[in-house]
């Protein structure tokens, strides 16, 4: 009741060659490269577009506090 082992994967290759043939495994491997990559792209995309909305968020829900330190200031000379 053992894994597959490395000859049964060396035969498994070979069938896989002789039915689809080294150049469709080529454009294969080339074109499941290429999607992974723009997937990780738009993933990082996604994630800089999410960090600088919220980071602009928070700047932009940040309270004036030179305004408030000089309306306290100024409540406490009229005072």
């Amino acid at each position: 009741m053992g894994g597959i082992s490395i000859w049964q994967l060396v035969i498994i290759a070979v069938i896989v060659v002789l039915l689809f043939g080294t150049k469709k495994l080529r454009n294969l491997g080339s074109d499941l490269g290429s999607s992974i990559k723009g997937f990780k792209k738009a993933i990082t995309d996604v994630d800089n577009e999410d960090r600088t909305e919220s980071k602009s968020e928070m700047l932009a829900d940040k309270p004036n506090i030179e305004a408030s330190v000089e309306v306290d200031v100024k409540e406490k000379v009229n005072v």
